[in-house]
């Protein structure tokens, strides 16, 4: 060895290079702290963590000393000359080692990530043009293809629909009380697109009323026991670029979720009914959900006739252009929007292609019901949590083999259309054990949805959806890593009660 080097390096440079090689020897690695001691089977878990731990404090230091993380050196003539970035960067330890994910979470550089989603200015996300595609993310081919992994169009097209139902919840609760004496006035509704513009609201009536006694215990109750309230709106898009982008002039009808009490009591009404519109007696529907769709109020027509009088109104006014229809709810919004669907696919001699964005919804009919959607070429995509208990009922908790069985019985209750299910568990975010109300809750669909990348990846890395008003909305389901980081940030929670959700995000790269 030491012939070797003779023959390569000068005489006067050898002691040089020999110090070197020994301080070489003698420098224990920051990655490696066990190199020098064994290694049993019982401890690897707990000597690999300590890796990750040293490899990650090795990160931050570097990031905090040069977030470039370039390498520069000097040229013969005394110029700086980058050679590229470090060996470290874009290091994602969680596909290394997968047990380590919940490591790579609480690291430094994670809550960074975090910081950056909570202080996260509104902006739009580039809109991709869907003109020569529209009608396969309308359902034409019923998204086969688009959902695993999941199309980075579709989910920024189904974030955008579930927001035109958020933008109805607020709609509704700026404003819930309606008047027992008049008409009610023309409502104003923030959408969060600029593209689109309101022509129509749109009210639900229950038949059923609350017995006389409840007035004298609970007098107080205001708005929460009207029998009609305002449940959504149809809006058109109305701007000449969108138009183009997407293809064709779309109408969406959007569609709240339960609000009041005479809307809960309607929930459990679960008998099935025929449709009156059918001959078939085998084509049924929940009875409550019926009832919200066909029942007249005192000064406003039936939910049934109001959609039906403006799509066919609005398909008169942009006659010869091409449309389509979209209807999008979450919850009792979910369901009215298959009814709603079935309204409007016969109301007209030419109606545009219909299809469904639902959020959380519950079963509405039964497989008569189903097979006479499918025969309407109604297509319908269902967002499914997992842990959503509302997407189970009405329905018998029973094996999914036996569901399936019992769906032929005409008296039981079938889903409809093709779904597209997340997880709320798969959130790097939330607890594991979070509450029923977190995992029917719209915002955390939106975000789960966001993050959603395959049934292999459930959440991807890159998602970029705000966590502010997941945070506001359900800040006790949030790991109180993050809630507690967010404090230290000096984020209070009153600037995240903002009307509209944040922006969209930006499709995967």
């Amino acid at each position: 060895m030491m012939i070797g080097v003779g023959l390569t390096l000068p005489a006067q440079n050898l002691n040089v290079f020999n110090a070197r090689r020994a301080s070489f020897k003698c420098q224990k690695s920051p990655l490696n702290p066990t190199s020098r001691r064994h290694v049993s089977s019982a401890s690897s878990t707990e000597l690999t963590r300590e890796t990750l731990s040293n490899l990650e404090k090795l990160l931050q230091k570097s990031n905090q000393l040069d977030p470039e993380r370039v390498v520069k050196t000097s040229t013969s003539n005394g110029s700086i000359e980058t050679k590229g970035k470090g060996l470290l960067e874009g290091l994602n330890l969680s596909r290394i080692w997968p047990e380590m994910k919940a490591a790579e979470e609480m690291s430094p550089r994670h809550l960074n990530r975090l910081q950056r989603l909570l202080s996260k200015t509104m902006e739009y996300s580039p809109r991709n043009n869907l003109s020569s595609r529209w009608r396969e993310y309308h359902g034409c081919n019923d998204w086969s293809g688009l959902l695993d992994p999941l199309d980075e169009n579709l989910r920024r097209e189904v974030v955008r629909y579930g927001e035109f139902v958020q933008a109805a919840y607020h709609g509704f609760h700026s404003n819930p009380a309606m008047s027992t004496d008049e008409a009610p006035l023309p409502r104003h509704v923030a959408l969060p697109d600029r593209s689109y513009k309101v022509t129509k609201s749109l009210y639900t009536t229950s038949s059923v009323g609350l017995p006389k006694w409840v007035d004298d215990v609970a007098p107080d109750l205001g708005w929460m026991t009207q029998r009609s309230s305002w449940i959504g709106y149809v809006a058109v898009c109305d701007d000449k670029r969108e138009i183009h982008r997407m293809g064709r002039r779309e109408i969406v009808i959007a569609l709240r979720g339960t609000a009041t009490c005479m809307e809960w009591a309607e929930n459990f009404r679960a008998q099935l009914d025929q449709i009156p519109e059918s001959d078939d007696p085998t084509q049924r529907v929940e009875r409550g959900f019926l009832s919200l769709h066909k029942t007249r109020g005192a000064h406003v027509p039936s939910l049934a006739e109001l959609v039906v009088e403006e799509v066919q109104r609005l398909i008169e006014m942009y006659k010869g252009e091409p449309l389509s229809i979209t209807i999008t709810g979450h919850s009792l919004g979910a369901a009215l929007s298959l009814l709603v669907a079935d309204e409007i696919s016969s109301c007209a001699p030419h109606v545009p292609p219909v299809a469904v964005f639902s959020f959380g919804g519950p079963r509405v009919g039964n497989k008569g019901f189903v097979e006479r959607l499918n025969k309407k070429n109604v297509k319908v995509l269902r967002i499914v949590n997992n842990q959503d208990l509302i997407t189970k009922v009405p329905g018998v908790f029973i094996g999914e083999k036996a569901q399936q069985q019992q769906e032929d019985n005409p008296w039981t209750y079938s889903h409809v259309g093709t779904e597209l299910r997340v997880d709320t568990k798969m959130s790097p975010y939330l607890k594991s054990n979070v509450d029923i109300a977190c995992c029917h809750d719209l915002e955390a669909y939106l975000h789960l949805v966001d993050g959603y990348l395959s049934s292999k990846c459930p959440f991807r890395s890159n998602a970029k959806r705000s966590l502010a008003k997941l945070l506001h909305d359900q800040g006790s389901n949030v790991k109180q890593l993050y809630t507690h980081k967010a404090l230290s940030l000096n984020l209070e929670r009153d600037r995240f009660s903002f009307p509209m959700p944040s922006c969209l995000p930006s499709p995967s790269q």
